[in-house]
Parts: C-alpha cells; sequence; structure tokens
C-alpha cells in the first residue's frame, strides 16, 4: 500500500542525511517542516516535504489506489524505538508491589526470593503458547503508544530449558508482530537458589551449554548480563561477554543501577552496543563512555517505580554523550511500556528539553538497537514507521500532557494497523 498523508501540521524529526545517533549539544536540535505531505510507498518513506510543494512531487508518481490521510492540525513522529524491556513474562508482580510500599528495597525483596527469581519459578512452568499470547497482548498495547521497534530480553528462565523457551517465543513475536523486534540473552540476569554459593558454577553454565544452545538455534541478537552489586561480577561479566563474542553476540549490559559496579567500564571494553540504567555514573564513567560507541540508556520508569536515585542524564549531555531513554517494560520494576510516559519523565526527572527526549527516545534508541540506518527519524529510505497524533499543539504538548495517549492513526512497515 502507497499512503500520501498531507495537511500535516507538523512533520517532526525529518533528516535529509541520516545520522547513527545524536550527542551533547545536537540533542536539543529537532528538524521539523510545517503543513506538510508524507509520501510512503513500498513500506519506506518515500517522500516529504511542504504541502505547496506536493503537486509538484506527485508528477512524477503513479498514484493510482494511493491511501490518502488528512492530517489537518495533527503532527506526524517517527515511531518511538524501545531498546530495553522484558515484556515476555509469565505473571505480574503486583504483591512485590505491597512490599515496596511496605519499604523493602529491591535487594531485600530478591533475598526473599521475589524479584527475578520469582518470575524463573512461574516460567519453568508455563507454556510457550501462554507466554507468546501474553506477550503478544503487551506487544500490541506498546504500539498503541507509538512505539514500533522494541528490544526484548530474555532472562526469567535461569535454566537453559526455560531460557530457551522464552527467546523461542521472542522469535515466535519477530515473525509475526508488525513491530521491528530485536532479542538478548539474559541468561546471567540473577543466581537461580539452587546455585547459592556456588555462583561460578552457574556462570560456567550459561557459557558452556546455554550460549552455545542460543547461538545454535539462532535465538539472539545480543547478550545481556546483570553486572551490579549482589547479582554477577565484573570477572562473571568480562568471561560470559567474551563467551558470548565468540559467537557473535555483541554486548547490552545492566550496569551501575545499585552501585559503581565496572558494569560500564567492562560493557566499553567489549564495545557492548548499550550499557543501560546507569543511575551510578561519576566523571570516571562518563569519561570512559566518551572514548566509546557504546549509548548510555537511561531506564526512568524503573528507577521511578523503585523510588531509586536519578541517573545524571542531564550531566551526561552536558559532557558531550549521547544519551538514549526506554522503558524497561518488565512485571517487577517498570510495569509499563508507555514510552510517551518515558518522554514526560525525562522532562519532568531528568531535565530534557522535549527536543532533547524525543532524540533519546527514538534515533538514540534505534542506534541501542543497531537499527538506526532503517528506524529513528523520518528520512528518504527508511522504514515507515511512523504516527499520526491527534490534534495538538505543538512537540511541547507530547511530554507535557502526560498520562493519556495523544496517537490516532499507527502505521508500521508503511501499513496502518
Amino acid at each position: 500500500m502507497n499512503i500520501l498523508i498531507k495537511n500535516i501540521k507538523e512533520l517532526v524529526q525529518v533528516e535529509e542525511q541520516p545520522r547513527l545517533k545524536v550527542s551533547g549539544k545536537e540533542m536539543s536540535q529537532i528538524s521539523s517542516v510545517d503543513n506538510a505531505f508524507l509520501y510512503i510507498s513500498n513500506g519506506l518513506i518515500a517522500g516529504f516535504g511542504e504541502m505547496k510543494d506536493m503537486k509538484f512531487f506527485l508528477k512524477s508518481k503513479d498514484i493510482a489506489g494511493v491511501k490518502e490521510i488528512d492530517a489537518s492540525g495533527k503532527m506526524v513522529f517517527p515511531s518511538f524505538c524501545d531498546s530495553h524491556t522484558h515484556l515476555v513474562y509469565p505473571q505480574s508482580r503486583e504483591i512485590e508491589y505491597i512490599d515496596k510500599i511496605k519499604g523493602l528495597s529491591y535487594e531485600e525483596i530478591a533475598r526473599r526470593g521475589g524479584g527475578i527469581l520469582n518470575s524463573a519459578q512461574r516460567m519453568n512452568k508455563i507454556s510457550e503458547n501462554e507466554l507468546y499470547d501474553s506477550a503478544t497482548e503487551r506487544l500490541n498495547e506498546i504500539m498503541e503508544y507509538g512505539t514500533g521497534a522494541v528490544e526484548i530480553k530474555s532472562g526469567y528462565g535461569l535454566s537453559t530449558e526455560s531460557e530457551l523457551k522464552m527467546l523461542r517465543v521472542i522469535k515466535r513475536l519477530k515473525e509475526d508482530s508488525p513491530l521491528s523486534i530485536k532479542s538478548t540473552f539474559l541468561g546471567a540476569h540473577a543466581i537461580p537458589p539452587e546455585f547459592k554459593k556456588r555462583q561460578t558454577e552457574y556462570v560456567d553454565l550459561v557459557i558452556n551449554e546455554m550460549i552455545p544452545e542460543v547461538a545454535t538455534e539462532g535465538l539472539a541478537d545480543y547478550i545481556d548480563v546483570f553486572c551490579d552489586r549482589g547479582f554477577f561480577t565484573v570477572e562473571d561479566t568480562d568471561r560470559i561477554l567474551n563467551a558470548g563474542m565468540k559467537y557473535g553476540l555483541r554486548p547490552k549490559i545492566h550496569a551501575n543501577e545499585l552501585d559503581y559496579s565496572g558494569g560500564i567500564q567492562v560493557g566499553v571494553k567489549y564495545n557492548a552496543l548499550s550499557v543501560d540504567h546507569l543511575e551510578f555514573t561519576g566523571d570516571d564513567e562518563i569519561e570512559t563512555l566518551l572514548d566509546s560507541e557504546t549509548m548510555p540508556t537511561v531506564l526512568p520508569g524503573a528507577a521511578f517505580f523503585l523510588n531509586m536515585v536519578y541517573s545524571p542524564a542531564r550531566k551526561m549531555i552536558d559532557a558531550g554523550l549521547p544519551v538514549a531513554m526506554a522503558s524497561d517494560f518488565n512485571p517487577g520494576s517498570s510495569p509499563s511500556g508507555n514510552m510517551q510516559l518515558i518522554l514526560s519523565m525525562a522532562s519532568i526527572l531528568y531535565k530534557f528539553t522535549p527536543e532533547e527526549g524525543l532524540n533519546a527516545t527514538t534515533i538514540n534508541t534505534a542506534y541501542a538497537m543497531d537499527l538506526s540506518e532503517e528506524l529513528g527519524s523520518i528520512c528518504m529510505g527508511k522504514k515507515a514507521n511512523v504516527f499520526i497524533t491527534k490534534p495538538i499543539p505543538n512537540l511541547q504538548f507530547m511530554p507535557y500532557y502526560y498520562g493519556s495517549n495523544k496517537v490516532e492513526t499507527v502505521i508500521l512497515n508503511g501499513i496502518i494497523q
């Protein structure tokens, strides 16, 4: 299907020359076209510009059968890219939410067998079809809020059989969903109870059994480790990443959520695509990231939900770094995949301008999934993943008016959903 969207109040985040990421002061810049049109052909962005130029542009096109959409009073954005989620999970964990209200910390809940270990127990009992059906509902939900690409991690299995189960479900979702999906193997998400005080043996299991099986079935694009206090050490992480890279799995790291863990440094050492969370990030970590190709990724939903210290994301930008912001959609510490809310949190909690927040949730998160050559902005030849808003006054209204869905029409792969 070819689509012509016309009379667009503002076509947001257009690029003549595509960029892989946006860093430092450039994050405050967004290019837009007022009173615009957007032409989509064969699933790709095929043209855009001012309405006064539309007739001239269409002269060279065969527009028979083109679907026309009048977007008067509405804006068009590139779809959000959510580069960190755990949305394949067996069951919600609202009981732990009550524990949090009563003052228990993330680590205290984990020590009681809650958190990741709770989900791992339930993962053993659920079928692939049940997992697939519930995850499909969540994918449809985030799509309605404007997300067009998502990374999904395993990590609630913590055994070879259950980790493979999760990854096979993610593979099915890739095949069936209109969203662009990347898969990450996170066998090193927590230490199973049966390996208590035998952490090295569990790391050996991840390296010698899980990674080869995952690679043999082609189930993952990336490999991840929860490198933090009380979870996996720098030495564990070093071993796991080294093993994964031998099978072509590029790292993405959970780092520095609970303490200065060394996770950022080991991630950069292995050219991780991203290091995520980053609540504890100082001058040394920022300096390390400045000399790298690794995307610092902040997860506002988790810090908000757990009432944790917030990452110094403003300081990172001022130092010249790029910053991405993703949802961390999961049942325990961030039970929402609403990227409109993440955009609002970028401004409210981290003092990002609306322009910085948009770059952090589109082009930079696309980079954190190695998708910025085809997603994250409106540019000729990129995949046509866009959304049309309801009538809204301006870009600033998107983060300002939090709590309601401002998306009216979703287009993914050039198809109206």
